[in-house]
């Protein structure tokens, strides 16, 4: 049985981010789009000790309107593992990132909402699948931490797409969603961040362990990969 794997994003506090790891958490995500409530400076991340604050916990940069050298540049000074790229970056602006970072340090994202068949968004993963480490299929049809999970539709393409690369579920998921989408999407693990917040960057305490208990119930009952 394949471990689930645990993002929690929208980090802008330490205790939070040391939580998260405390919890299990394998990625923490901080977020460097200036619109997003949720906008932190790199030397937040940066100041977190990957061993002794965060017990190995990678830390992830989400970047939306970044030229590739500035989400490099953004990468160093945050001292991040990761790039997400939550802004619909084509396969070009992967490739550039990608020939100074590595493939294996992006995350791309991806929202089946924006999809008119299954086929349509397998090809669209089928594109991106050498580009990057892993996938993140987030709800809406751009942006994130709206709160809200993948509409009917969207869910039924999702359902019936084939990843070639390991994939995190995202959009609105708390501790009373993971179960049934585990169940339904079978992913490879998920990222949270409004569903476990008492206010948009502000992670609830309370929230966040009844998630990780959440989800070490699903991984109890088999209900991934």
């Amino acid at each position: 049985m394949n471990r689930l794997l645990a993002k929690v994003c929208g980090i802008t506090r330490p205790e939070d981010a040391r939580l998260a790891a405390a919890l299990g958490a394998d990625l923490l995500g901080f977020i460097f789009h200036p619109k997003s409530s949720r906008c932190v400076a790199p030397e937040l991340p940066a100041s977190l000790d990957k061993g002794a604050d965060l017990l190995g916990a990678l830390k992830v940069g989400v970047f939306v309107g970044q030229s590739a050298d500035e989400t490099r540049a953004l990468m160093d000074a945050g001292r991040l593992d990761l790039a997400q790229l939550h802004g619909g970056q084509d396969e070009a602006f992967c490739a550039a990132l990608g020939a100074g970072l590595g493939q294996d340090r992006i995350i791309k994202v991806l929202w089946p909402e924006r999809a008119a068949t299954v086929d349509a968004f397998q090809a669209e993963v089928d594109r991106f699948a050498s580009l990057c480490r892993l996938f993140l299929v987030d709800a809406g049809s751009g942006g994130g931490g709206h709160g809200r999970a993948v509409e009917e539709r969207a869910a039924e393409i999702l359902a019936a797409t084939r990843f070639p690369k390991p994939w995190l579920l995202a959009g609105g998921l708390g501790p009373d969603t993971i179960g049934p989408a585990l169940a339904r999407f079978r992913p490879s693990g998920l990222d949270l961040n409004s569903g476990v917040e008492r206010a948009p960057g502000i992670k609830d305490k309370t929230k966040l362990r009844e998630a990780f208990s959440a989800l070490r119930a699903a991984q109890t009952k088999g209900e991934n990969p």
